[in-house]
């Protein structure tokens, strides 16, 4: 076999081997490392460096070095660098001649030539033999610094091409990541800028939701108070993340309806008749109309307005619907309703004991309340009254002693007959 066909076969294997180090290799700098003693390993060569060319800085990093001193620089500034309008560019400051719209480093033949003049004057000293710019779709993303070969000789121009060839592949890899960094950073960007939209979503919900609440001075921050029984109820029911914001939105705007309600009817300091009753129950399909045009990030918030008076038992309204036909998140809104109602003082009456809520649950799960919505508050509450989670949302809501120790035991037995199915029957019976 004749020696050109040796170094033609030698340099398939690595560059074989080198594409396999570049496409197996997650960690950039390992990927450079090992791309650089590929190389050298390749070319018997002692020493040798990668960098990486910075765009904006118009600077080399050097990610790999071997065999070079403490002394060698980590990074290399070009002042002239390839696309400027510097001795070392072409002057129109768009780096190709081509004006506006062209890409910022795709240069002319003598601009790399200027740049591995620039690095062989700033180097001088440190042994670099050859400096081979990295360049992929006519862009510089790096170079390559060889030092001597171990054996003495000069290189040849089949060593010099062999760098070239081993050297695009690098350069593959350096681009691949300049690529994956601005997909994070574009990512990064994304992310922020949707939760700042969601974050505006939400302030404008909340602020909708106190605008709400004023029309009824009796039930200042009720809206507010039900999202947030309605967030814990979802996420102790093991509900996404996504789910329990969608639930919590939900509660908040639940009474959103009560805007086209005669003031003087939601503000009566006492029981209202049947027609200002019937006037009243207008709100929730009200609310549904006012939701239902707006394009929520979560499509079920106008149903939870809609749905949230609807009972398991078919006696509620809007539409008289039964268990399985009300949709998860009003039977969660309409717990966490009733909840607050039942937890804070009205004009026409003080608000229940801890111990007539938990009989109010036990009397009207499974007509008034769904089961699985009553357990899952019921749990939030006794871990809260037992301390095992944090922060106490729920204690601080209620207020301070409301949930009493000896009632915890009654609590207790409502969650265990609710999950054994022994309240169910009850219930038929």
């Amino acid at each position: 076999m004749s020696d050109s066909m040796r170094m033609v076969l030698h340099a398939f294997a690595a560059l074989a081997d080198l594409g396999e180090e570049i496409a197996e290799t997650s960690d950039f700098e390992e990927m450079v490392r090992s791309a650089l003693h590929v190389v050298l390993g390749t070319m018997g060569i002692r020493r040798g460096a990668v960098a990486e060319f910075d765009r904006d800085a118009a600077r080399l990093r050097f990610v790999a070095a071997r065999g070079y001193g403490d002394d060698f620089p980590r990074e290399l500034a070009l002042p002239h660098a390839p696309g400027s309008n510097g001795a070392g560019g072409n002057g129109n400051g768009a780096g190709n001649g081509n004006g506006a719209g062209a890409a910022p480093y795709a240069h002319a033949l003598q601009d790399y030539a200027r740049v591995e003049h620039e690095i062989h004057e700033r180097l001088a000293g440190a042994g670099v033999e050859v400096v081979t710019p990295l360049v992929v779709r006519g862009e510089l993303v790096g170079v390559i610094i060889l030092g001597g070969k171990a054996s003495g000789e000069a290189f040849s121009q089949e060593d010099r091409e062999m760098a070239r060839a081993l050297g695009r592949h690098v350069g593959v890899g350096l681009h691949n990541h300049r690529l994956l960094r601005e997909v994070e950073r574009r990512a990064e960007e994304n992310r922020r800028l949707y939760e700042g939209i969601r974050d505006s979503y939400k302030d404008t919900v909340r602020a909708f939701a106190a605008a709400i609440d004023c029309k009824d001075k009796y039930t200042q921050g009720h809206s507010e108070r039900v999202g947030k029984y309605s967030e814990i109820i979802a996420r102790e029911m093991g509900w996404a993340d996504e789910e329990v914001e969608a639930i919590a939105i939900g509660g908040y705007l639940h009474d959103v309806g009560k805007l086209v309600v005669d003031r003087d009817i939601i503000n009566a300091p006492y029981r209202i008749d049947a027609k200002q009753s019937s006037e009243l129950n207008r709100h929730p399909a009200a609310g549904y109309e006012i939701l239902r045009p707006i394009q929520h990030p979560f499509a079920d918030i106008p149903l939870m307005a809609r749905y949230h008076h609807e009972r398991p038992d078919g006696r509620g309204y809007p539409e008289g619907l039964k268990d399985e036909e009300i949709p998860q998140g009003a039977k969660i809104v309409s717990l966490a309703d009733s909840f607050d109602a039942m937890t804070t003082d009205r004009p026409y009456r003080r608000r229940r004991t801890f111990d007539e809520v938990v009989e109010d649950f036990r009397r009207n799960t499974g007509r008034q309340f769904s089961p699985p919505v009553v357990v899952a508050l019921c749990r939030a509450l006794l871990k809260e009254a037992r301390g095992e989670t944090r922060p106490r949302q729920m204690m601080r809501l209620l207020g301070r002693d409301y949930v009493e120790e000896r009632a915890l035991p009654a609590l207790e037995q409502l969650i265990a007959d609710l999950e054994s199915g022994a309240h169910a029957s009850a219930v038929q019976a």
